[in-house]
């Protein structure tokens, strides 16, 4: 087996040499990165309430609310990204 790709490209810089391969992103749009980044917000935040006395008890009440405003947060990342990849797609039909 061969493992050999001519698709590379080499840069030097100063001293070093940087070989770049030619790869397309996964995520183009972030929308699904957008999503599950949001979602994992709000399952720490549902995970949290029950302890809410004891993060009461031990002044730690603001990890309950930043979790809220990472998911509020993470809810604007998604609309952000949607509005981006419509637009994207508009641009590219005309």
């Amino acid at each position: 087996m061969e493992l050999r790709d001519d698709q590379t490209t080499q840069h030097a810089i100063g001293n070093r040499t940087y070989i770049v391969a030619n790869v397309a992103p996964l995520d183009v749009d972030g929308v699904r990165t957008s999503e599950v980044g949001a979602a994992i917000w709000l399952v720490a935040f549902v995970a949290l309430l029950p302890f809410y006395g004891a993060l009461e008890d031990s002044g730690r009440t603001w990890w309950l609310w930043t979790c809220l405003a990472g998911f509020g947060i993470g809810l604007f990342g998604v609309e952000y990204c949607r509005r981006r990849r419509k637009a994207r797609a508009e641009r590219e039909t005309a």
